[in-house]
C-alpha cells in the first residue's frame, strides 16, 4: 500500500467529481516527467491526497493500475498536454473537516517526513511547481489523516475483482483491427463493461442515479444509452453516451422497459409490470430533470431503438 499527493490546482473540478486521476505521459517537448512516471507505480488500494487552492480537499481510493487512456475533457485547461496518457480510477471524498485543513499551517509537523527529493511541499509549506503526483511515506500521510480527523482504514473497503465472460471475445475482436492502436483498444474494452475512460467521462455530465438519487460511484453503473455493440469507436467513449445509474434501473434500461423524456420524464414500458416499480420504491418518480443537448442524441435513439423494438 503507498500514500499519494497530487497537486490538482488545475484539474480539481475534473477530477475529483469524475473519480478519476489523469496526466499526460511525457512532457510537451517529449521528455520524461518523475510526476507522470508515477502515475504508472499505483496500485488497486493506494490512498491518495488532493492538494488544491492550498487545502487538501478530497481523500481518495485507486480501483486499480494506471491504464493508457486519451486525454478527458478538460477544456482550454488541457490545451497544453499530449493527449496519450495516463487514467487512474480514484473513488474521491471529499473532506468534511470543520476547519480547512492547509498543510502551510502545520508544516513544522510535516518537515520531518518531507521526501529528500521530489516533495510536493517546499519546507515553507507552499506547493512545489510541476509536481503532479508525488509519493509521500506513511507517517506523512498520518499527520495530514490526524489533522482531516480520519485514519487510512477509513478508505480500505475491499475492492472486488470485474467478472466478465464476453471480455476475452471482445478483446479478441478488437486485437485484429489494424485502424486504431493498442491505447484505443483497450478502452473500447473497458468501455464496454462501463470502465476506464468511458467511466470518467460520465462522471463528468453525471453525479448520481437519476432515479434513485445515489451518489456513491461504488454502487452506480456507467451504462451506455447507445449500447456499446451498436456504437462508433467515439460514441463508446463519449461520456454524454452514459448515464450513471443503479443496477436496477440500470436493468430496466438496459432491457428497454423504461426510457426518459428529454425534458427527464420517466417512460415506462406497457411491458413491464408495475408491480416492479412499486417493489423497487420506483413508481413515485416521474422526472429525472433535463438532459444536455448532446444527451438528448443518444436518448432519442434509445426510445426509438431500445424501449419501442425491446419494451
Amino acid at each position: 500500500m503507498r500514500y499519494w499527493w497530487v497537486n490538482q490546482n488545475q484539474t480539481y473540478k475534473t477530477e475529483v467529481p469524475g473519480g478519476f486521476l489523469w496526466s499526460p505521459k511525457v512532457n510537451k517537448d517529449g521528455g520524461r516527467n518523475h510526476f507522470y512516471d508515477t502515475m504508472a507505480r499505483v496500485e488497486a488500494g493506494d490512498i491518495i491526497f488532493s492538494f488544491c487552492d492550498t487545502e487538501i480537499k478530497a481523500v481518495g481510493i485507486a480501483n486499480g493500475a494506471a491504464q493508457s487512456a486519451e486525454k478527458p475533457n478538460f477544456g482550454s485547461v488541457g490545451d497544453q498536454w499530449a493527449n496519450d496518457g495516463w487514467l487512474v480510477e480514484v473513488d474521491f471524498t471529499e473532506s468534511r473537516a470543520a476547519i480547512p485543513v492547509r498543510p502551510k499551517d502545520f508544516i513544522g509537523e510535516l518537515l520531518p517526513f518531507l521526501p529528500e527529493k521530489y516533495s510536493p511541499l517546499q519546507a515553507n509549506g507552499n506547493g512545489n511547481q510541476g509536481v503532479y503526483l508525488a509519493e509521500i511515506s506513511e507517517d506523512f500521510a498520518g499527520q495530514i489523516f490526524e489533522k482531516l480527523g480520519l485514519k487510512s482504514s477509513d478508505f480500505r473497503d475491499a475492492l472486488e475483482p470485474v467478472e466478465d465472460v464476453e471480455a476475452d471475445k471482445v478483446q479478441g475482436a478488437l486485437e485484429g483491427r489494424t485502424d486504431i492502436g493498442p491505447t484505443q483498444k483497450q478502452q473500447l474494452v473497458l468501455s464496454r463493461r462501463g470502465q476506464g475512460i468511458f467511466k470518467a467521462n460520465v462522471r463528468l455530465n453525471e453525479r448520481a442515479c437519476r432515479v434513485t438519487g445515489i451518489t456513491d460511484p461504488r454502487l452506480l453503473i456507467a451504462s451506455h444509452i447507445k449500447p456499446w455493440s451498436k456504437s462508433l469507436d467515439k460514441e463508446k467513449l463519449d461520456g454524454c453516451n452514459g448515464l450513471l445509474l443503479s443496477p436496477h434501473v440500470d436493468r430496466l434500461f438496459d432491457k428497454g422497459l423504461i426510457s426518459f423524456e428529454d425534458d427527464g420524464a420517466i417512460i415506462v414500458s406497457p411491458k413491464l409490470d408495475r408491480s416492479v416499480l412499486s417493489g423497487w420504491a420506483l413508481d413515485h418518480i416521474s422526472n429525472v430533470g433535463p438532459f444536455k443537448p448532446e444527451q438528448c442524441a443518444y436518448l432519442n435513439y434509445h426510445r426509438a431503438e431500445i424501449f419501442k423494438s425491446l419494451g
